[in-house]
């Protein structure tokens, strides 16, 4: 996270020197301090988050592969911020959040419902991966329907990007964060009973179906904000909650709940490195590099855990 952080504040044009980072002139604090710190601190927000929720929804479901990606979550919260755009509806920003998260628990509870309410963790993955087919299908077919300027706004957005992000993006995740710690630390315990199994969780008094139901509901007020602010950063909550178990095998959900945050927001941090960088002066959105790096890495990652 440290050399993430260096690179983002650091690297690119201008190059500013560690030691000048923040006390040389008015220029570079302009640089510093409204441009690089702002898309440094939503990078690392944004990761916590999809890290944190990637391992809920794991423990949950009881799948390594339960995925925001693969259960509509994402691109539910696409779907709602990307229809007002094509179809010229003036939305404030402060509602895009709203209209992410209403899309978000509208796929996830699409996938629930389909799936018998959460009655098998399998059953609800394989729904999950069919009611994000269908979201993205409608996702096509609103860019089918947009002009030029809209469909490459929306294509950039559909990637995940951190592109011009201020203060002001950073600020507008503060209230629901507020929302989801709470709800986590309370989740945290839950979850590590319904890794037992569905019967063993009722037997010590947790009702299964309104416990994923609960689960899903987290993960919704993690995932959504960020999907409305950055767009559906992909892979960040498979990887990070991999890379939390690999590195401590022994605990549980419990424990495994901050490392996951953490390696989810040091993926993102130094993702957005080579988004910057690799063909500056054009970026490449974030989520391009998170899919290309998480993919592999993590599919490495479940063949030695096997």
């Amino acid at each position: 996270m440290a050399v993430a952080s260096w690179c983002a504040l650091s690297l690119g044009t201008p190059y500013v020197p560690p030691h000048r980072l923040f006390g040389g002139d008015e220029i570079t604090q302009v640089v510093v301090c409204e441009l690089r710190v702002p898309r440094l601190v939503l990078a690392l927000l944004a990761g916590a988050c999809l890290g944190a929720a990637g391992l809920v929804l794991q423990e949950a479901l009881r799948n390594p592969l339960a995925v925001p990606e693969m259960l509509g979550v994402s691109s539910g919260a696409a779907l709602g911020v990307a229809a007002p755009l094509v179809l010229a509806v003036a939305v404030p920003a402060a509602v895009q959040p709203l209209l992410a998260i209403g899309g978000a628990a509208l796929g996830g509870g699409l996938t629930l419902l389909a799936a018998g309410l959460g009655r098998s963790p399998s059953a609800v993955l394989l729904t999950g991966a069919a009611v994000a087919a269908a979201l993205q299908a409608a996702l096509l077919v609103l860019m089918v329907m947009a002009d030029q300027l809209d469909l490459q706004l929306i294509y950039r957005y559909l990637l995940g990007s951190l592109s011009a992000r201020t203060w002001e993006d950073v600020t507008g995740l503060w209230p629901w964060l507020l929302i989801a710690l709470p709800a986590l630390v309370l989740c945290a315990p839950v979850l590590a009973v319904l890794r037992l199994g569905d019967d063993d969780a009722e037997a010590l008094g947790v009702r299964a179906r309104r416990a994923r139901f609960a689960a899903l509901a987290v993960a919704v007020v993690l995932i959504a904000p960020v999907t409305a602010v950055c767009g559906p950063v992909a892979w960040v909550g498979f990887l990070a909650p991999q890379l939390a178990r690999r590195l401590n095998p022994r605990s549980d959900a419990v424990g495994w709940l901050p490392w996951s945050a953490a390696w989810g927001a040091v993926v993102v941090a130094l993702a957005d490195v080579p988004a910057r960088l690799a063909l500056a002066p054009v970026e490449i959105p974030v989520g391009a590099w998170t899919a290309l790096l998480g993919v592999p890495a993590g599919v490495a990652l479940l063949r030695r855990a096997r």
